[in-house]
């Protein structure tokens, strides 16, 4: 069995991403890496450089900048880095750069790629998430946040990277069925000093709106404000992956947060009724589970 991983980035200094630790998360189950690196501002291709890995295959893309409204840019930027991957390679690990795999979930992960490998019928891996927020300790607990993405695909020229880059759809938008493991991403989009995170907010909201809802919807301001617009957190007590421990370390601002605070809004809490009493899941889905389907 080989696996590729795979991945795009753009300005990740400037942005402060963590595609270093995103990369480095899964570079020990992969055999090849391919990272489309964009036309940055800053040193990105240097950094992606400096891992030092012979697995590591930069492809140098021009983000096509027509393709700002709806995100399709960073579909587009996927693709570009998942056509690259060797032909011989059977599961394709696409990893954002806000992404990263803790080392605990690595034999969860290889099993369930060898155990699907030879069920044709499934197309991909489906993944649960932790969206923290605002620091390290906390994360999202609101339906808004997403449980589940497709994150392990077969290498295949059917499938593509859909709307924004969040998932995957195969021929003419056709769902990937997938089989669900017991891992997680851990997604830190949302945990970065407050003046880069204001930089994040407003420049990539330039790829799914117009310049009018980003001056009505983003503040003019410095620093982001974490606490404005929080529903509910519930608070981390797990571990992060090691490769995280010095960015964390590094963590230079101070996100006082009440766990015991919700500011939820009646449709919530009316979705919260209806999960909790009546078990009907509301959560984004963008795939069909493998149990689900009938044997042929």
């Amino acid at each position: 069995m080989k696996v590729a991983g795979f991945t795009f980035v753009k300005n990740a200094i400037k942005y402060d991403y963590p595609i270093v630790e995103a990369i480095t998360s899964i570079l020990p189950l992969c055999n090849e890496f391919i990272v489309a690196v964009g036309d940055s501002e800053d040193n990105t291709r240097g950094l992606i450089e400096n891992i030092k890995s012979s697995k590591i295959k930069i492809i140098d893309t021009v983000w096509d900048e027509s393709l700002r409204e709806g995100g399709k840019v960073l579909a587009q930027e996927t693709d570009k880095a998942f056509k690259h991957i060797s032909q011989d390679i059977d599961w394709a690990f696409y990893i954002q750069g806000d992404e990263v795999v803790h080392e605990q979930d690595h034999a969860s992960i290889l099993e369930a790629m060898q155990t699907n490998l030879s069920n044709k019928k499934v197309d991909g891996l489906l993944f649960k998430y932790r969206h923290f927020y605002g620091s390290y300790d906390y994360i999202g607990a609101s339906h808004k946040w997403y449980k589940n993405e497709i994150r392990i695909v077969r290498r295949s020229l059917s499938i593509q990277s859909f709307r924004d880059a969040q998932g995957f759809r195969k021929g003419q938008d056709k769902m990937l069925t997938v089989a669900p493991i017991n891992a997680y991403i851990n997604h830190y989009g949302w945990v970065k000093e407050p003046k880069a995170m204001q930089l994040k907010q407003e420049n990539f909201n330039r790829y799914w709106h117009d310049n009018t809802w980003i001056n009505k919807n983003v503040a003019k301001v410095k620093e982001y404000d974490y606490l404005k617009g929080i529903s509910e957190l519930k608070e981390f007590k797990g571990t992060h992956p090691e490769v995280m421990k010095k960015r964390i370390e590094k963590l230079n601002w101070q996100f006082n947060y009440n766990p015991s605070f919700t500011n939820k809004s009646l449709k919530e809490k009316g979705k919260d009724i209806l999960r909790d009493y009546f078990g009907i899941d509301f959560s984004y889905k963008n795939y069909k589970l493998y149990k689900d389907q009938k044997e042929s």
